[in-house]
Parts: C-alpha cells; structure tokens; sequence
C-alpha cells in the first residue's frame, strides 16, 4: 500500500516538510519543601486558574504540576517556551518550594498518601479520582514524566497522497496509516528510547509497601517503564496487542470503556495515543490529528526535564518510524515480544550493556543512514547521532547509568535535594528575568511573564526591521503588540486593559 514511500518522499522533496514536524512538550514534575518531602502548599496562587490555563497545570496530586508547551516545528523554539514556562513556574512557587528532578516521587510515609488522596483542589475531576486511587493507589498515580506530542504538516500528506491516491479509501485513511505506522513502530522499538532515556533506577521509601510488590536485587533502568511503573492493570485487558491496527486499537478501548474495564479512554496507559478528536470512533472519519508519546522519564540533569538533543534525536526516530515497513504477519507476538523485551531492558543494571546492542547499533546505523539519503545531515544531527551510539555502548554514559553514582542506601532522595536546590537557584539567579529570552528586551520579557502567569496565550511574531510583535490571546481574544513601541508599563495593570474579562485571582 505504501510501496516505495522513501523514494517518493525524496522525489517530491519532503524532506524539510519532515524537518518541519511539530513537536509540543508536557512535562509533569512534583513541587516540594525545602526538606524534600511533597509540597503541601496549594497550586501557586500567581497563576491564572487551571480553569483555563494554557500553560500551566496541576495533574493528580495538588504538588504535580504540569508544564504544557505549544507545538513548534523547530527544536530550538520548543526548548525556548519551555525554559520559558519553567522560570516562570519556579518563580511562582511558595514557601520555599522547588522543583523535584526524578520521575519517581520522594519517599513518602503514610500521611503523605492521606494528604495526596484528601486534598485535591478541582471537584470536577473528584470521581473519578477517587476511582483511580482505589484501583492503583496514590503511589503509582504520582509518577511523573515528559511526554512528547507530535504532528506532522498536512501539505506533506497531501502532497504524498496523490501517489498513492488509488490504495486508500480517502484522505484521512491515507493519513491514519502513516500514522498508525510510526505508532506501531514506535511499540516495537520501545526498547530503545527505555535504555536511552531511562531515569528512574530506584523507589524511594514508602513507594512500594506490599507484599506483592517487587524487590529489586539491584537499580535498574526505568521503574517508571518497566511493568511495575506506570501501567495499566493486567485485568484491564488493554494489553500492547491493541497496537495491532487501528481497528483494533479503537474497537478494544470502546470494549473496555463499555464494560467498565476502563473509566474513559484517558485511563489507557500505553506507550502512544491517537489525539485530536474527541470520541474514538471519530478517528475514522476525521482521522488522527497528532500523536502523543508518553514514555519519557524525566531528565534530572535537565533543569526542564529534557534538553534539546533528546528532542532531536527523536524527530530522526521518528521519521525513521515513519519510512519502515511494519511486518504485519504474526504482529500481535511481535508487540508482545516488543513488550516483554522493553520491560526486560527497564529492569536491566543500568552500568550493564544492554541484551539488545546489537540491534540498537542497526538501528542507530539506519537512522544515519537516513539523514544522509533525505538530505537532512548536519553537523549538529551528525554529532548528537554518534554520541546516542557512544551511548549505546557506554551505558554508564545513559541517565540512569550517570545515576549509580550518587544513590546511597538505595536512595536518590539526598541527590533529589541536591538538584531540586540547585536548579532553583540556577532559574531564579539569573541577571535576567527569563534567561532563554535574554535577546529581547526588558519590557518584552516582562509583559511575557506576567502575560503567562494569568493564563494569556502568547506568541512571538517577527515583521520587517526586526520589530518584535507580541500576539497576546485570552478567552478567544487577540491583540498585537508592538512591545518597544510601549513607554514604561505596569504589565498587570496594561495586560488587564486589554482584556477586561481577565480574571486576577
């Protein structure tokens, strides 16, 4: 059906189309005390309500907030508005709070789990909190991660359709495939962005407290990615094997909803969703709008969770995906096989080369290879591809391996301290009032920090002379402004002026 898609795509030169993917960042990340334990301080009251927030959010627990980028066709862009977001969510914070660096909470104790379950500051999300923490418990709910959405332009598919034209139903079957490919990929490659990205070696104290629950002989990759973490339950009967076609995938979760298996589709834990529409059967008809891949750890030697090259490593994967052929012949053993070698790397000696080398090292090698035949190689995509295959094969080199050194007594809790210390002071210190927007003026930052804490969507629009516009949008409002053009300001008070529903709370 998809015959001779990479030379296709060359022919018609798509190739900067791909370059040009969309790439939006939501990082969930705990606050806590000065001491390390989970803050106890409500949501930062100088943000907007989480009613409508764009930006800023809170997930299970009252401490997990939630970091949401727009999506950007450039890397460099999405590391901006992130590092953007982070010093304004740092800056916010009360009482001494900071940022905890690991995926896996700090050690709790039972008042702890008490405090999570009873103070919860959203009644519309109440039931079905209260579902989830009876089925899973606090512990496993309070696992945070990056998660990457992605979308590619849609001139690329309708460019490419018109080859292909006669083998698909209609346009968004076209599209759902190609999608439904990477993401059918992306599962059977899992292994590798595990042993990669992998970053949460050990619980802390308080995590797991059941007989039933394993005992480690030593740290591993990633609990969080392992069948320990952040999974659903064998009973749910959602297992990786939905991932077998799109059909399957949308008629299995319908099943389980039906049947109370699932609360809602959003109970689903697997390594990818399908996003934009609303309702699962909609995917056939107005098909898949972007993908959302939710299998990062956070990154502790990151101030944002994740860095740049991570993020360009994986828009190569991703490409990758895209222009491989999957096998369909016998792919639910082959998810299932996929499955059980990813768990088995998660739970691999993080110092400990990996059982799947030798295919990471075809895989890295294809990647390479790809980049160079679409005309995409650079210095910079040269350079961060060797160094994931240095990687490879030096896995003291990966995050959980640069881990070992600093876990004492089977804790991270004491390095967690460290960093969450540290990477406050690094975001609050600085001469500047937001550091990744240091080329624009003053005033321009300090609209655009006040402009995010109400929940005022921005964006930054660039016109002849190098004039700087700032497009400002709340409740379905926009203004332009032209920033230096202002005299000196009060940005509250200018920002209120021009929207008059602007909520101060």
């Amino acid at each position: 059906m998809l015959d001779n898609l990479l030379n296709v795509i060359k022919e018609e030169e798509l190739s900067r189309q791909l370059c040009k993917s969309f790439l939006g960042i939501e990082v969930e990340e705990h606050r806590v005390d000065h001491n390390g334990k989970l803050s106890r301080e409500p949501h930062p009251q100088k943000l907007g309500s989480r009613a409508y927030h764009p930006y800023l959010q809170s997930d299970f627990s009252e401490s997990q907030s939630e970091i949401i980028t727009a999506p950007f066709d450039s890397v460099g862009k999405v590391i901006q508005q992130l590092d953007t977001l982070q010093t304004i969510l740092t800056r916010s914070l009360q009482n001494n709070d900071r940022i905890w660096p690991l995926s896996m909470p700090p050690a709790l104790d039972s008042l702890d789990k008490q405090f999570i379950a009873e103070h919860f500051d959203r009644p519309a999300y109440k039931n079905y909190r209260q579902y989830l923490i009876k089925k899973y418990g606090v512990p496993r709910k309070i696992i945070t991660g990056v998660h990457v959405n992605y979308s590619i332009p849609n001139s690329f598919f309708e460019c490419l359709y018109k080859h292909y034209e006669k083998n698909f139903e209609n346009f968004n079957s076209f599209k759902n495939t190609l999608y439904f490919r990477i993401v059918q990929n992306f599962v059977l490659n899992r292994w590798l962005i595990t042993y990669l990205f992998g970053a949460s070696p050990v619980a802390e104290r308080g995590f797991f407290t059941h007989s039933s629950d394993p005992k480690f002989e030593h740290p591993v990759r990633s609990i969080r990615n392992s069948r320990f973490g952040y999974v659903n339950n064998r009973a749910d009967q959602v297992n990786v094997t939905l991932y077998s076609s799109l059909e399957n995938f949308i008629d299995g979760l319908e099943c389980a909803v039906k049947t109370g298996l699932l609360y809602g589709p959003a109970e689903f834990y697997g390594p990818v969703r399908l996003r934009g529409q609303d309702r699962l059967s909609d995917y056939y008809t107005k098909g898949i709008s972007y993908l959302e891949f939710r299998v990062f750890d956070n990154n502790p030697f990151s101030t944002n969770g994740v860095d740049r090259n991570a993020l360009i490593f994986l828009k190569i994967f991703l490409i990758y995906l895209l222009v491989t052929p999957v096998d369909e012949k016998n792919i639910k053993d082959k998810l299932k096989q996929a499955f059980d070698e990813n768990n088995a790397v998660a739970l691999e000696q993080p110092d400990k080369i990996t059982f799947k080398l030798e295919t990471g090292k075809v895989v890295l090698e294809k990647m390479l290879e790809l980049v160079k035949f679409l005309g995409l190689e650079s210095e910079e995509t040269s350079r961060i591809l060797q160094n994931f295959n240095n990687v490879l094969t030096h896995p003291k080199l990966t995050p959980a391996g640069r881990l070992m050194p600093v876990i004492k007594n089977g804790s991270l809790q004491e390095f967690g301290n460290k960093v969450s210390a540290k990477h406050k002071q690094l975001l609050t210190d600085a001469n500047v009032l937001l550091p990744a927007m240091s080329n624009f003026s003053d005033k321009t930052q300090s609209l655009i920090f006040k402009a995010v804490e109400l929940g005022i969507n921005y964006t930054i629009e660039k016109r002849g002379n190098n004039r700087i516009i700032l497009k400002l949008t709340y409740s379905n409002i926009t203004k332009r402004v032209d920033v230096e053009n202002l005299r000196s300001i009060n940005a509250q008070k200018y920002l209120c002026k021009l929207f008059p529903a602007l909520k101060i709370e």
